[in-house]
């Protein structure tokens, strides 16, 4: 039986850029990086050390090299936020490309993009 979601992949352009934008601007921290094999690495980032779910961060040109018939594109991902006010503004100082505030019947949210322009959403819990 699954009891919780482990890793989402993000297929990205470059494995560093992505890296920056998540450490540096959204403020995940990096909680495993590893080679696989002399050019590749192995990098998960999530929103604390704590965190159960993370984002494996992998280059596209990498998975198609390996298995051409990946579908590469970008998952809809829905972040969780206990404040997603804060967030908003956290976001937005950071340089991140935020879009307009949300308020629904079923939650308070937000969409951004990442270093290469895939949507996530961020939603109050």
């Amino acid at each position: 039986m699954i009891n919780q979601i482990g890793k989402i992949t993000l297929y990205v352009e470059n494995q560093k850029d992505a890296i920056d934008f998540w450490t540096k601007k959204a403020n995940f921290v990096v909680k495993l990086e590893q080679p696989m094999g002399p050019t590749m690495k192995w990098v998960e980032v999530g929103p604390s050390e704590d965190a159960f779910t993370t984002f494996v961060l992998y280059e596209k040109k990498m998975m198609q090299l390996q298995n051409p018939a990946t579908n590469l594109g970008h998952p809809s991902i829905l972040l969780s936020s206990k404040d997603v006010h804060k967030t908003y503004e956290q976001f937005k100082e950071a340089g991140i490309t935020v879009g307009e505030m949300m308020s629904m019947p079923y939650g308070t949210m937000f969409t951004f993009q990442d270093q290469d322009g895939n949507s996530y959403m961020v939603r109050e819990d």
